[in-house]
Parts: structure tokens; C-alpha cells; sequence
């Protein structure tokens, strides 16, 4: 027989609720009001600073990886504040002095593949593809220098789709400003890393790419036979599967991208002396 609840065990366990919501409740408010200070000028420093205070708070739960959904969950409505702040051309720098995405790279760094790290990764490369969106010298410069390429590679080889599309969209709009492709073709750049991870999401026979995905490595390649390193090395190792009409069907239902294709097979000809017949 089932023994009564104590009523005040009950109205103990009640007051124990109460007191959490209003904790929760508590942090929301602080929360908006930093969002609220955000448009100050004269607040958005020490606002910034307090948001990444929220951002330090989850690092102990990366290694060992015991990251909960809702801590997760928690650091990713911060890290999208942050990226409404890179995307703003009048925000985007004094975020970028402020050196807030370097709190953010630990999360690119991890490699578990549950759920809450997955989510992590993607908010955080949203903040930094909202940096390069639009070529901006000053925030390709940033990225270049934090080494994010290597990560967004590595993302490419084991992150999900929108981790990888998200990956690869960055290290396009790095390569489409000029002082990105001149890094990135250097003698002592990430060149050949870029073609072998390139390379590696299009031949896999099991793991075909979105239509997403593919039009955002074939405008990769497209922009590499821009630079004369970029020519010189593809002209001979760009993947078959591009040259053979293996995606042909697959791009059917999407012009722009099956132009970029016919577009990197024209210059793949140009490169070996060749024209295409119609």
C-alpha cells in the first residue's frame, strides 16, 4: 500500500518550482535587458561582455563533453544575438575589436556528434558567416587570421549537412575576396587542404552532397581557377564527377547552380586548350 505524500513535503517541492521559475524568469530579463542595451553605444561594451560571460559559463562541459540540450540550447539564443550583431555592417567591427568570436572557436574545435555539440557548432558558424557575408576586407582578414579555415575543413569532413553547407558557404565568401583567394593560394596557405577536402564531399560514393551543398563547392572551384596556382593544379585534378555529367540530373531543378557548373567546365577546358562542344 502506497503510503500519503507529506503536505509539506508537496508544498516544499512546490516552493522549490516556484523558486527555479523565478530564477529562469530572473536571467530572461537580464537577458533582454543586455539585448536592450546592445543598440547603446555607451552600454554595448560591457553588454558584449556579459553575454560572453554566458558563453564562458558552458566550457567546462566540452571535455569531457557532458553538454545538455538546454545548455546548449541556453549559449545558442547568445550566440544568435551575436550574430545579428556581425551581420550589422555599423556593429561589425567594434564586435570584431572586441575580439567576442574568439570565445566562440572552442566550439568548432569539438568533435562529439551529439545533438547539443552539433547545434553549437552550427550557431557558431552562423556568427562567422554572417562576418564574411559580404566580403567585408576587414572580417575575411579576422577570420584568416583566427585559422578558421582548417576548422571549417575539418567541419566539412565531420559535421551534418547544415554544418558542412554552413562550412563550405564560409570558405567561399573567404575565397571570393581577393586577399582570401591570395592567402588561401599561397605557397604557404591551406591550398592544398581546400582541394582535398573539396574533392573528398563530392567523389564520396556514399555521402552525395546536397544541391545546396554541391553549388557551394563548385563556385569554390570556379573561384580557385582564378588564381594561376588554382589553375594550374585543377586543370588536372578536378574531380571526374564534376567533368562527366554524373550531377547533371542531380542540379536539374536549379539554373544558377547548373550554370556555375557549365561555367567550371569552361574553364577547365580553357586551362587544357580545349573547347566544349555544345
Amino acid at each position: 500500500m502506497s503510503l500519503p505524500s507529506s503536505p509539506s513535503l508537496a508544498r516544499g517541492g512546490k516552493v522549490g518550482t516556484e523558486v527555479v521559475q523565478a530564477s529562469v524568469d530572473q536571467k530572461m530579463t537580464s537577458m533582454k535587458h543586455l539585448v536592450l542595451n546592445l543598440g547603446d553605444p555607451t552600454l554595448r561594451e560591457r553588454s558584449l561582455a556579459e553575454l560572453s560571460q554566458e558563453v564562458l559559463r558552458i566550457y567546462p562541459a566540452l571535455s569531457p563533453p557532458t553538454l545538455t540540450s538546454a545548455a546548449s540550447t541556453r549559449v545558442c539564443n547568445v550566440i544568435a544575438l551575436f550574430q545579428c550583431i556581425a551581420s550589422r555592417p555599423e556593429t561589425r567591427s567594434p564586435f570584431i575589436e572586441a575580439d567576442i568570436p574568439l570565445y566562440l572557436y572552442p566550439f568548432l574545435h569539438t568533435v562529439d556528434k551529439a545533438q547539443p555539440f552539433e547545434q553549437l557548432r552550427l550557431a557558431t558558424l552562423g556568427v562567422i558567416g554572417a562576418l564574411v557575408k559580404d566580403e567585408n576586407t576587414e572580417a575575411t582578414e579576422y577570420v584568416l587570421q583566427c585559422e578558421t579555415i582548417p576548422l571549417c575543413l575539418n567541419i566539412m569532413e565531420m559535421g551534418n549537412e547544415p554544418s558542412k553547407t554552413v562550412s563550405t558557404f564560409i570558405l567561399l565568401k573567404v575565397l571570393l575576396s581577393e586577399v582570401g583567394l591570395k592567402q588561401c593560394c599561397d605557397t604557404r596557405g591551406p591550398f592544398y587542404a581546400i582541394a582535398f577536402a573539396l574533392q573528398k564531399r563530392v567523389d564520396s560514393p556514399d555521402e552525395r552532397p546536397s544541391a545546396r551543398l554541391l553549388k557551394c563547392i563548385i563556385r569554390c572551384y570556379l573561384r580557385l581557377f582564378d588564381h594561376r596556382r588554382g589553375r594550374a593544379v585543377l586543370k588536372t585534378s578536378l574531380p571526374g564527377v564534376l567533368r562527366n555529367g554524373t550531377f547533371n540530373g542531380y542540379l536539374m531543378g536549379d539554373p544558377s547552380a547548373q550554370e556555375c557548373l557549365q561555367k567550371l567546365l569552361a574553364a577547365f577546358h580553357r586551362c587544357n586548350g580545349n573547347t566544349i562542344v555544345p
